[in-house]
């Protein structure tokens, strides 16, 4: 199995493939923003909420529905900007999966990556992960 990259290239390679994971895993759990509402516990995140409260039309008041759901749409995410946080963070997500696969891809294949290419690939790796930590902090 001939490679392109040095130790340190590998040990970035799997490093970013790890770091990609867990960024995907966290992107499509329900436990972002986790809290209370109407004295019970609430989190949710850009596909899923749990325990969210609903308008009770016949008893005109709003209870809390103690249950995980996604969101039937894109609208009807709560807001305008957590449907940007969405796209920015799915996108920044999709940017460091592509980065980790082919990095791995050069731990298998020799010549696949070059100087050139593994400083783009970092820089790219940098700003899916600041897409991706600039939603998460609110920065």
């Amino acid at each position: 199995m001939a490679s392109s990259l040095t130790c340190a290239g590998v040990v970035w390679a799997f490093l970013s493939f790890l770091c990609a994971a867990a960024s995907c895993v966290g992107f499509f759990m329900p436990y972002w923003l986790l809290g209370s509402q109407l004295e019970k516990s609430v989190s949710f995140g850009t596909f899923r909420r749990c325990s969210y409260p609903v308008r009770d039309e016949s008893r005109q008041m709003t209870v809390m529905v103690e249950q995980c759901g996604r969101y039937a749409s894109f609208q009807a995410i709560p807001s305008a900007e957590w449907r940007i946080c969405t796209v920015v963070t799915g996108l920044g997500c999709g940017l460091l999966l592509l980065v980790a696969l082919t990095a791995l891809m050069g731990c298998c294949v020799s010549e696949l990556i070059s100087r050139t290419v593994g400083r783009v690939a970092g820089g790219i790796q940098f700003l899916g992960g600041k897409c991706s930590c600039d939603e998460g902090t609110g920065v």
